[in-house]
């Protein structure tokens, strides 16, 4: 057979252009096919709600941008990414003033009072050895180069976030540790979601939460640009679902859920390997919401606005309670808030005097149950007012998401739960996960390690891998 590419990448995701740009840089040549009319997967930017208004559809804000080794590596201001800082990482409101996370670890310290001594040695595992400790993380299959560094992140982060939590005295250390946590989508005394939040508030203070100017396409954009400048290809409007429809090539690097490589390959696949996978988890989905705003959000505690990403959700009690309430299968009726108010930092995403809002709560895998007005009352507690300035809406139960992109099946926007029996070994028990028992083909989506988040090891590690066996 004539192998028209040396590889070919199903899906134009982060990590799927993460798995292109290392093989394009290595020499060899690829084609990345997508099904959209777009390329970027979780990182597209759309005018979903009135013109004018830009919204991240998916992923809007980007600590793993700054730490991930794979996306640091590149020129990705060379090719139109501009990041934007937000005064504060984050605000976590409370009942008339709000906890609020600064850069600093100090800052942040000395902001909780008598928490703050507690803070600072918590943080500070992740925070203390900066990405060296991201790096071993998110690449969690190498020898560890700083194995105290990591046994001390450790040694906590395995465990329940609730347990963590309790160690704080004052309402604002617990309820941004526990928001923190509410990232791992899963009840928060499960095994592993200390570090999760441990995780997140570290890089609050290394490298930021920041957005990109624009939208989250932009990185996309500087994704193919690279690509591009090294030789690769980008289709888009070309959907994958038989092996008919991929042209000749040496290698198959799959940006897609597990299940599709399945449904793709079928019985050329092990039928071990198949039930292996069948019984590959999804965790719980995510309800979405949109909103066209003729004003900044009206929060009570106005040091809020100072930061792009909000968590609303009331105390650590009301945040484990609603996602333990997720994860039993029901729709908590205060849910946990995930909000961004990227507009604020960046004018170029509404018309002038006019504002963007992005926000989502967790909701059991494939609910079709809408959270809306739930989600709104939640932000109205804390603002009283917004639904005033609501000019138009748009919201995406966990059917649209998967719609939007197939990899988020259920809603299921980690690519499979990240709990302790799926945090490293995904989607299978194998030393080397992503190489699919098939001639040539690799899985590189957030199916496998080191999972969900805008970072492109997936892809970088599944390439690499591919660049190591077959096409050297």
């Amino acid at each position: 057979m004539t192998h028209q590419y040396d590889a070919v990448v199903i899906g134009s995701g982060p990590n799927g252009l993460l798995a292109a740009v290392e093989i394009a840089g290595a020499g060899r040549s690829v084609l990345v096919l997508e099904a959209a009319d777009r390329p970027g997967g979780g990182t597209r930017t759309e005018e979903v709600t009135l013109p004018g208004f830009r919204h991240d559809v998916c992923s809007t804000i980007h600590p793993l941008g700054l730490a991930s080794p794979a996306l640091r590596s590149l020129p990705l201001a060379e090719h139109g990414v501009e990041w934007i800082q937000p005064d504060a990482p984050l605000a976590h409101p409370l009942d008339g003033r709000a906890a609020i996370l600064e850069r600093s670890l100090a800052d942040t310290a000395t902001r909780l009072g008598a928490d703050g001594a507690r803070w600072r040695r918590l943080l500070g595992l992740v925070a203390g050895p900066g990405t060296d400790l991201t790096d071993q993380l998110l690449d969690p299959f190498a020898l560890p180069r700083h194995p105290l560094a990591l046994a001390r992140y450790g040694m906590t982060g395995i465990r329940g976030a609730e347990s963590v939590v309790g160690r704080f005295d004052g309402d604002e250390a617990a309820a941004l540790l526990a928001g923190l946590a509410g990232h791992a989508i899963q009840r928060l005394d499960a095994p592993t979601t200390a570090g999760f939040g441990l995780l997140l508030g570290g890089l609050a203070h290394t490298v930021g939460w920041p957005l990109a100017r624009g939208g989250s396409q932009s990185i996309a954009d500087a994704l193919v640009s690279i690509l591009e400048s090294r030789g690769g290809e980008v289709e888009c409007g070309r959907l994958v679902t038989t092996l008919d429809d991929l042209p000749p090539s040496r290698v198959v690097l799959a940006d897609t859920s597990p299940g599709a490589v399945v449904s793709m390959l079928g019985d050329r696949l092990p039928g071990r390997w198949r039930r292996r996978v069948g019984r590959f988890r999804h965790g719980p989905g995510v309800f979405k919401v949109d909103w066209a705003l003729d004003g900044p959000v009206p929060w009570s505690d106005p040091e809020v606005a100072r930061a792009a990403t909000v968590h609303v959700g009331g105390t650590a009690a009301e945040v484990i309670a609603a996602e333990h309430a997720v994860a039993t299968g029901q729709h908590p009726e205060r849910p946990f808030v995930l909000v961004a108010q990227t507009s604020l930092f960046d004018p170029s995403r509404a018309p002038t005097g006019q504002h963007t809002l992005w926000g989502y709560c967790h909701v059991p895998n494939g609910s079709t149950v809408d959270m809306t007005d739930r989600i709104e009352r939640q932000i109205e507690r804390f603002a009283p007012g917004f639904r005033d300035r609501i000019l138009a809406r748009r919201t995406m139960d966990t059917v649209a998401v998967e719609a939007h992109d197939a990899n988020y099946v259920g809603g299921d926007i980690n690519g499979g739960a990240a709990d302790i029996r799926q945090f490293v070994f995904r989607p299978v028990v194998a030393a080397r996960p992503w190489i699919v028992p098939a001639d040539g083909w690799y899985l590189c989506s957030s199916s496998v390690p080191p999972g969900g988040g805008v970072h492109g090891m997936c892809g970088r590690l599944a390439a690499r891998s591919a660049l190591a066996r077959e096409l050297r």
